[in-house]
């Protein structure tokens, strides 16, 4: 069996076993609705998150976690999510979601001031909520592409738009933040297919 192969059938145990939850959110598209999905989820371990701006009201989101008892813990978090204006649905036994549609959440779209990063997360717990409680109001996450592969750094592709006045506070931030990252704003690839 080779690396691809064995990596599809983890994927689909963690699934089957109800284990890990598949699950598309809609949040308001607003700056900090991250931060309050993540609080929801929060102490529970993302293992997927992606999403991209698209300039509507509403953000899509497609997200996976783990989870002890897979219906209770889901109920539990459709409720909350729903207290916050925010609608989750499980998806986990959708063939379409697990085999294409969380590849290709998204789209083409210029999005004012938008800088992409290609991070670097510690795969730790904390890590994510260190990079969400550090963002500023004034820059909005635009695009976000995670996915945890079980080794000990997380390749997290982010979109953020920065207003040219915070340049000097988003540097920074960055520097703060201490995570290894690229800037790839001028990425030929990311002007191909996600500008």
């Amino acid at each position: 069996m080779n690396f691809g192969r064995l990596r599809f059938v983890a994927e689909r145990a963690e699934l089957g076993e109800g284990r890990e939850v598949l699950m598309s959110v809609d949040i308001p598209e607003t700056p900090g609705s991250f931060v309050a999905l993540h609080e929801i989820i929060h102490p529970r371990d993302v293992t997927e998150f992606v999403y991209r701006f698209n300039g509507t009201p509403r953000a899509h989101i497609v997200i996976s976690f783990r989870v002890e008892k897979s219906k209770a813990e889901v109920a539990e978090i459709s409720a909350k999510l729903k207290e916050r204006d925010m609608f989750g649905e499980d998806i986990s036994d959708n063939e379409l979601a697990k085999s294409h549609v969380r590849y290709l959440v998204g789209g083409r779209l210029v999005v004012p001031d938008e800088r992409l990063f290609s991070f670097e997360f510690p795969e730790r717990p904390g890590a994510l909520r260190k990079f969400l409680l550090g963002l500023h109001s004034e820059w909005n996450i635009s695009l976000w592409h995670y996915r945890n592969y079980g080794a000990d750094v997380a390749k997290v592709l982010v979109g953020i738009q920065v207003p040219q006045s915070t340049t000097q506070a988003f540097e920074a931030f960055l520097s703060k933040l201490a995570y290894h990252y690229t800037e790839e704003t001028d990425n030929s690839v990311f002007k191909r297919f996600l500008q």
